[in-house]
């Protein structure tokens, strides 16, 4: 899952990114409100994680934008605790969420499985597939009740391709919500990937769409 970030304050947005990787997501920053809307714009993200008081640009505006632009990725926004005001505005403007700080990491990620889950149709935390569960909130796998002992990739790619169960997914978009947007792999990581992961898990639940990607189809295999 791949987050971006935007937060002018130094010492918050380190707090966050640390938290979320610590949480197996790959993140970028942004700390003004332009360099917001360019990545929001030209990126492919999962989340965004918005302050509304950013230099340049405000982050009322940088939602606006995105909305307008067409960007339908879903938005949890930060709010000062008194900013009853722009929550309104925010949700008004096309945001998903909103986070008063300060807050607690562990509420701020659970909002944003939250917004991401809704985002691809998916209504409960744990996610399944015939006999493989993912829990969302444990971060952690079990096939017929069986824990999986899963690398942190072997981990994003699973929970990634349960998120958008029955869509196939290309080796470039699992690259880049994987590994991150500057990542100088190639498509080989993904295709050794994905054989690694099919052996922990022993059932035939990812498919190979040849010449299209990889999809664990909405039935199970």
């Amino acid at each position: 899952m791949r987050v971006l970030v935007v937060e002018d304050e130094p010492r918050i947005a380190a707090d966050i990114r640390g938290g979320l990787e610590e949480a197996n997501y790959v993140v970028d920053t942004a700390g003004d409100g332009e360099d917001a809307w360019f990545k929001g714009d030209t990126e492919d993200y999962d989340a965004i994680v918005l302050d509304l008081g950013l230099p340049r640009l405000d982050g009322l505006s940088v939602l606006k934008r995105l909305r307008a632009a067409g960007v339908a990725t879903p938005v949890l926004i930060l709010t000062a605790r008194e900013g009853w005001r722009e929550k309104v505005e925010g949700i008004d403007a096309g945001a998903d969420d909103y986070l008063t700080k300060p807050f607690r990491m562990e509420e701020l990620l659970a909002r944003l499985r939250a917004i991401t889950r809704r985002a691809a149709g998916q209504a409960s935390a744990l996610l399944k597939a015939g006999r493989l569960e993912l829990d969302t909130r444990a971060r952690s796998a079990t096939v017929d009740g069986k824990a999986l002992a899963l690398s942190v990739m072997e981990y994003r790619l699973l929970s990634y391709l349960l998120l958008h169960r029955g869509r196939t997914l290309s080796q470039g978009e699992l690259l880049e919500h994987i590994h991150g947007g500057d990542s100088d792999r190639d498509i080989n990581a993904v295709e050794a990937l994905v054989a690694r992961l099919r052996r922990k898990i022993g059932l035939p639940l990812i498919e190979t769409r040849r010449g299209h990607g990889y999809c664990i189809p909405n039935e199970p295999a």
